[in-house]
């Protein structure tokens, strides 16, 4: 049998910065995920980097979060 799985804000607090994480988070009116990399704690917040941006996320606004697999490379462009 697997041992439970730390509360999500124990998990960021703990994770190894560099880290490829998914993290759901309540936002106004539901919630939202993020995926990308850990790269910043500061008090109560995180920061993951995206392909986009840097996301940073107040710690009690989260809900789950846990660590993925590396990202698949990325494929050539298709030739015409």
């Amino acid at each position: 049998m697997s041992s439970p799985m730390p509360p999500p804000q124990q998990f960021l607090s703990a994770a190894p910065l560099g880290t490829r994480v998914v993290v759901r988070y309540r936002i106004e009116g539901g919630l939202t995920d993020v995926l990308g990399e850990l790269v910043g704690r500061a008090g109560a917040e995180c920061t993951v980097r995206t392909r986009r941006a840097d996301v940073v996320i107040p710690l009690p606004l989260v809900v789950a979060a846990k660590e993925v697999p590396p990202a698949p490379p990325r494929r050539n462009p298709r030739q015409a």
